[in-house]
Parts: C-alpha cells; sequence; structure tokens
C-alpha cells in the first residue's frame, strides 16, 4: 500500500461539531476501505491565500494514510460531493517525504531550534 497526505479546506462557517463531523465521516470512509490512518493534524481556522467562494478563511484538516491506489479517486469524489469541503489536495509520499514527516512528526526539527537557541545564548 502506498502512503498519502490530503489536506482539506472547509467552510469557515461551520461549528466545531459539524467540522468534526466531516473529519470523522472521512475518517471513516477511509477505515471502511481498507485504508490505515498514520496521522492526523487540524490546522484550524486559517486565512487563505485568495478568496475562495467568496470565503477569505477555512478550516485545514491534514491526514496522513495509507491506502491502496484505487481508492484514492473514490475519496476524492466524495470530496467533491462534500459542499462543506472548498478545496481538497491529495497527494502521494515518497521515501523522502516519508522521512521527513516521520521527522517532523516526532519533534527532531524542534530539538534542533532549541540546541541553536542555546548555542546563542552561550
Amino acid at each position: 500500500m502506498q502512503q498519502y497526505e490530503t489536506v482539506i479546506i472547509l467552510t469557515p462557517l461551520l461549528s466545531d461539531e459539524a467540522t468534526k463531523e466531516v473529519f470523522t465521516k472521512f475518517n471513516k470512509l477511509m477505515t471502511d476501505n481498507g485504508a490505515e490512518i498514520v496521522h492526523e493534524d487540524n490546522w484550524g481556522l486559517k486565512k487563505l491565500a485568495y478568496p475562495i467562494q467568496k470565503k477569505t478563511t477555512g478550516y485545514y484538516h491534514l491526514t496522513t494514510f495509507q491506502a491502496p491506489g484505487e481508492f484514492i479517486n473514490k475519496l476524492e469524489v466524495e470530496y467533491k460531493r462534500d459542499e462543506r469541503i472548498m478545496r481538497f489536495l491529495t497527494v502521494s509520499l515518497d521515501k523522502h517525504a516519508l522521512a521527513f514527516s516521520e521527522k517532523k512528526r516526532s519533534g527532531a526539527f524542534n530539538k534542533n531550534k532549541e540546541t541553536k537557541t542555546e548555542e546563542v545564548a552561550k
């Protein structure tokens, strides 16, 4: 199975309960179709680079998962059908992206910043 990352941007008009319902709906869709969710990261309400559907903000959510390749088309069709999703992007991760993602989740980049800050302080 290939590993993928998908980012969805939800409309900012949703309540917290509605956003959680969207996330659980798509997580259930993934697991029901044989995908394994590796990591989830809710980025929250962010300002958009340009207006989408006359909205300047949106809820961002990142999901990293392993799935068979034929599932991606089905997932993206479901994204298109859900009117609460303004934009989405699904990418396949190569070995370099996997290594970077793993380092990012483990906090290796934060440790490097801390050691550099300590060196500067000395």
